[in-house]
């Protein structure tokens, strides 16, 4: 899988762009988000805006396909993960000061045959069956000390799928990694 590779100023950037358009949602302001100048952030790329607040997850929303570039896709989840992930209220301005933004930008899906492949911790999961379908970041299965089956697991609940529905041979399954990065591990 081909690596991301992002520079500690692009990182910064981007959570930059996140915090930016979620203040100016918030404060109704015009804010002028400056984006670092780099032929990586232009790249089509898949990437998810996780917002947590006291580290519990308050929103997550992303792209899984690389069909915008990188910057303006970090700038439209960050406002759909503060203010329309469907399992939280939107975000209020007093929240502001207690948030950490986490971005995940993704490598391409590479779909796999045989689960020994997936490699806990390094590979985040999406599985497709019949119409359903799920996505687990690489970081979730480590938050939560699962392994591989259990992460498979997870995944097909996230889908609304049976748990097991992952030994279904009608279920594909996709892996890729992410290149991981947040506010409070960058400073």
């Amino acid at each position: 899988m081909e690596a991301v590779n992002l520079t500690e100023v692009e990182k910064k950037g981007l959570l930059d762009i996140a915090r930016r358009t979620i203040e100016s949602r918030l404060t109704s302001s015009e804010q002028q988000v400056s984006v670092v100048a780099s032929k990586k952030l232009e790249e089509k790329r898949g990437a998810f805006v996780t917002i947590k607040k006291h580290g519990k997850l308050r929103g997550c929303i992303g792209y899984i396909e690389a069909i915008k570039p990188l910057c303006q896709v970090v700038e439209e989840m960050a406002e759909a993960a503060a203010f329309r992930d469907p399992r939280f209220v939107p975000l209020t301005f007093d929240e502001l000061k207690d948030l950490d933004i986490e971005i995940s930008v993704l490598t391409p899906l590479k779909q796999v045959k045989d689960i020994n492949e997936i490699e806990v911790g390094i590979h985040g999961i999406y599985i497709v069956r019949k119409g359903n379908s799920g996505l687990l970041l690489p970081q979730v299965a480590t938050e939560y000390g699962w392994d591989r089956q259990t992460f498979l697991g997870q995944t097909c609940l996230k889908a609304g799928l049976d748990y097991n529905a992952w030994r279904d041979k009608d279920t594909k399954i996709y892996i890729f990694s992410a290149d991981v990065f947040s506010e409070t591990g960058l400073k």
